[in-house]
């Protein structure tokens, strides 16, 4: 009993003893106690980047070197610090939030922690990534909110910090407006505010705590509402798709009843093989904010046969009565469907079904101006072909 006490005790010592080791093991291997100096990199060479450098070295012949280090100050007067291992032959600086040379001491360390001299290095950073950040935001009303974008093309880690007004009139940052991203192309859209006129004040900051100026905005919220889809009417222009005739027709895409034969739906074979386009007058001249579209099931099946996958919607204000799809009518927006599942065709599963039952809501184009008319061109349905099939739709905007 006493020998398997001591053979315990044997076992805990060697991890104990291990587990020190482990804690030694920094960038390289344990560390010593040697207090020879080692030796200094050479053959500099320096790569000035967006708010950053990358420098290039050539490690010194030294068998007790365990990393590389450079010390450098940012604008703001904090000391910072980069190591690299002796595998690497570069060390990357950043944090930098201006253009002007700064001066970075590279210095080769020892395993018993002992620095050689330092080799002096001038850095020259190209502008920061937050404040290209910065100078792209744009920030335009929106229904119902506002829309602000942003490009980030370094895609480095940055926050857009959105402040409004509190009760004390004093700006305050807005977590649920602000934007955490490393994304290249930023866009929020901010919804459910009321429509009238709000001060923004929004800056950019980087993980280094640097911050760029401030923009101040006055936004006005636009008003949205549903337009009234009795006074709809069908437009039924030359090159337009026929309807089927065995009771669906496009007036029923409007009258809120679900199923057959309360549905539009164009014939195929009548209606060849190009894009099947369907019109309408929305009986009032409105700026166009979303169209909202639910597609017929077949049985449960949404993603099937005529609904529409690829299609487009263009608006005019007074269309060419030839029919010709020209310069009377306007893009207002490009669209595709997307089955949540991923599901092959003819296969939805219990998401599908309810995601497409809930109907689809499609952006218009900010920039679009006031339309009247509505044209929906179907690039694809789900069979493959160009027939399209409307159970519902709704159209929002504002006629102010």
């Amino acid at each position: 009993m006493k020998s398997k006490k001591i053979i315990n005790y044997l076992l805990l010592f060697t991890l104990v003893s291990a587990l020190f080791s482990c804690k030694e093991e920094e960038l390289g291997g344990p560390k010593e106690h040697d207090g020879t100096v080692p030796q200094m990199v050479s053959n500099i060479r320096v790569e000035n980047l967006n708010g950053k450098a990358r420098i290039t070295y050539k490690l010194p012949n030294d068998k007790n070197l365990l990393y590389v280090k450079a010390v450098f100050k940012l604008a703001n007067g904090t000391n910072f610090e980069a190591k690299s291992s002796i595998y690497k032959d570069t060390v990357v600086v950043e944090g930098f939030a201006d253009t002007l040379e700064h001066q970075v001491s590279l210095y080769s360390v020892s395993r018993s922690e002992v620095l050689s001299q330092p080799t002096m290095v001038k850095v020259k950073p190209l502008e920061a990534p937050f404040r290209k950040v910065f100078k792209s935001i744009q920030v335009i009303d929106a229904f119902g909110g506002y829309n602000l974008a942003a490009t980030n093309p370094t895609r480095d880690n940055i926050s857009i910090m959105v402040m409004k007004r509190n009760v004390f009139k004093q700006f305050e940052v807005d977590n649920f407006r602000s934007i955490f991203t490393r994304t290249d192309a930023i866009l929020s859209k901010i919804r459910g505010l009321d429509t009238s006129k709000q001060e923004l004040a929004i800056f950019v900051k980087d993980k280094w705590g640097n911050s760029s100026d401030t923009l101040y905005k006055t936004i006005n919220p636009i008003f949205e509402a549903k337009l009234n889809p009795s006074l709809f009417r069908a437009l039924v222009l030359p090159g337009d798709a026929p309807q089927v005739t065995n009771g669906a027709a496009l007036n029923y895409a409007w009258d809120g009843r679900l199923g057959w034969p309360y549905t539009s739906f164009t014939h195929q074979i009548n209606g060849g093989n190009g894009p099947h386009m369907v019109s309408f007058d929305t009986g009032v001249s409105a700026k166009l904010s979303r169209v909202w579209i639910r597609p017929f099931p077949e049985g449960i099946r949404y993603y099937y046969l005529s609904t529409m996958k690829r299609f487009e919607i263009y608006g005019s204000s007074s269309p060419n009565l030839n029919g010709a799809l020209d310069s009377s009518w306007i893009l207002l927006g490009s669209y595709e469907v997307k089955k949540p599942s991923g599901l092959p065709y003819g296969n939805d599963n219990a998401e599908d079904q309810a995601t497409a039952a809930a109907g689809f809501s499609w952006d218009i184009d900010l920039a679009a101006p006031k339309v009247r008319y509505l044209r929906i061109r179907c690039l694809e349905n789900w069979a493959g072909g160009t027939a399209q099939s409307i159970n519902e739709i709704e159209v929002y905007g504002s006629a102010q």
